[in-house]
């Protein structure tokens, strides 16, 4: 199947053998958006959102979205991760929380898929968290930044 590497020869999906891939440190980031009204982004700016810190509670489920990844993501390797850090920042003028997650190891595989589901989770949270206010928020923008680290070196999204 071409250059898919979850596919073997007949076309089977499979998990790509990382046995003899060289142990690097590898780093990968990620960024998305929760767009909603300007009364809701006040809100969770001001701390006023009835089920508590829409933010924290963002955090923790990123950190925890990236670490469970391979329970998600069927052909991802279980990996030691050392580092998940996210980072909300408001956008007034687009009405929306801008989210970035980056996900740090050292090991024989990357982490992209680590940091994309730590932005996913973390803005289904603020979904979850919000939606009794402004079940119109929309989720966007979820893209891998970029990423060091492998074989395949430095990937950097222009």
């Amino acid at each position: 199947m071409g250059d898919f590497t979850h596919f073997d020869e007949k076309g089977a999906a499979r998990m790509v053998d990382v046995t003899g891939k060289a142990v690097t440190e590898r780093s990968a980031t990620a960024v998305g958006y929760v767009e909603m009204k300007r009364e809701t982004l006040e809100l969770i700016a001001g701390g006023g959102v009835l089920k508590g810190d829409v933010l924290g509670v963002a955090r923790i489920a990123g950190i925890m979205g990236a670490k469970r990844t391979p329970e998600l993501i069927p052909m991802c390797h279980p990996l030691n991760i050392s580092s998940v850090t996210l980072d909300f920042e408001f956008d007034r003028t687009n009405n929306r929380i801008l989210i970035k997650a980056v996900v740090k190891l050292t090991g024989q595989t990357g982490v992209e898929m680590e940091a994309l589901t730590a932005v996913s989770t973390a803005a289904l949270t603020i979904y979850d968290m919000c939606k009794a206010v402004d079940k119109g928020m929309t989720i966007g923008g979820i893209n891998l930044l970029e990423k060091s680290g492998g074989r395949s070196g430095t990937f950097k999204r222009e």
